[in-house]
């Protein structure tokens, strides 16, 4: 019998969140170590699989999200029931800590191995008490961070053995080290020497914790210091209102530009548009963003409270700074733009780009995920 995998995710086509871009790499690297399994994915949000897609052949995708949301939980929960009757897959992996409440059950029921992944504040400070049962009865645990591994040790009945970390990978192919493009400065109306602060971000009432509203309160001080200073933000959400209003309350109308959505193949250009990078955010699990520009050689801030502590290696690859301290945050993105941090490696982009592909590239994420199934007794693989 061809062994089989059975993945759920929360989505991977309609949207690119973090959760949405590591459970693709997830499965790609699944099928590149198992090529001849059969793969059986499950995503809740996606409304429609396109027709034509990287993964194997032998990928079947199932898509819930044309049905209203109870359905969607209704419906999930009975095909994965029964593909798990039919198939007997030889292990489960969630990508969201809210699916495995069904694994743990039809462990229960047919003996069948699961894992969960945890990214960071889905599975911070868990209190139901069906979530802290599947997790606890997990065959893996797999943080993206080491921050989230020891939060969960902290904060659940978990055995240390039990709880691993697979770190969040990016492709380096779509990411390098350019001059500022010249079309995004005549679009934006900046000149190539005027000092640029980027963020890239989702912009949702429920994502604050990013950090650019603390953004716009230390652009106010550093543009006395500064007064050419510009601060790009790019995303989109529900928050973009509150956003526009603290823009004009503050007088920051000439100095901010809101790109909305980028198209993919201009992300790359954006990052080297700017001359830090900056999210000071307080409930990232890991930060992919962050790999991304400092593979473009850019100086990446972040916050010392939440899984930035892991791209940025604690602080030697990147600051750490408290995110609720806009003083704090002001000073060292004046010191990071004076050219006057420190640490000789924020104006190393060589360095930088070297870093993150040699710690974080997929070749590493492939091997480190192979050691971690290496270590599970999984029957036919």
């Amino acid at each position: 019998m061809t062994p089989q995998f059975l993945l759920v995710f929360p989505n991977m086509f309609g949207f690119k969140g973090g959760i949405q871009v590591y459970s693709a790499f997830l499965l790609q690297a699944l099928q590149q170590l198992y090529p001849e399994c059969q793969y059986h994915v499950l995503l809740k949000y996606d409304r429609k699989i396109p027709p034509s897609h990287d993964f194997l052949p032998q990928t079947r995708f199932w898509g819930f999200g044309r049905f209203p949301r109870w359905m969607q939980s209704l419906l999930l929960a009975l095909i994965l029931l029964q593909l798990s009757l039919q198939k007997r897959p030889q292990l489960m992996i969630c990508t969201h800590v809210n699916y495995s409440v069904v694994f743990h059950w039809i462990k229960r029921w047919l003996g069948i191995p699961y894992w969960v992944v945890a990214h960071g504040t889905e599975v911070w400070d868990i209190a139901e008490i069906g979530l802290q049962r599947a997790l606890c009865h997990a065959d893996r645990v797999v943080a993206v961070s080491q921050y989230t591994r020891s939060r969960l040790l902290l904060e659940q009945k978990l055995k240390p053995a039990q709880v691993v970390v697979l770190p969040n990978t990016f492709d380096h192919r779509r990411f390098e080290i350019k001059p500022k493009p010249k079309y995004l400065l005549e679009r934006y109306g900046l000149s190539p020497e005027q000092p640029v602060i980027l963020t890239v971000s989702r912009l949702g009432r429920s994502a604050r914790y990013k950090g650019y509203g603390i953004l716009l309160d230390a652009l106010v001080l550093l543009r006395p210091k500064i007064p050419n200073l510009h601060y790009v933000l790019v995303g989109k959400g529900d928050d973009r209102p509150w956003i526009e209003a603290k823009i004009e309350t503050l007088n920051l109308s000439s100095s901010v530009t809101l790109t909305g959505l980028i198209p993919d193949e201009e992300l790359c250009d954006h990052y080297n548009l700017c001359d830090v990078f900056a999210l000071p955010s307080k409930g990232e699990g890991f930060g992919i963003v962050y790999l991304e520009a400092m593979a473009c050689g850019k100086p990446v801030l972040g916050g010392n409270q939440d899984g930035a502590i892991d791209p940025l290696a604690g602080g030697e690859w990147g600051s750490l700074v408290d995110p609720e301290d806009v003083e704090a945050i002001a000073h060292t993105l004046y010191k990071i733009l004076q050219k006057k941090y420190p640490n000789p490696r924020f104006y190393e982009p060589e360095s930088l780009r070297n870093y993150v592909i040699q710690t974080y590239s997929t070749d590493r994420f492939v091997h480190q995920l192979n050691r971690l199934l290496s270590q599970q007794a999984l029957p036919r693989l």
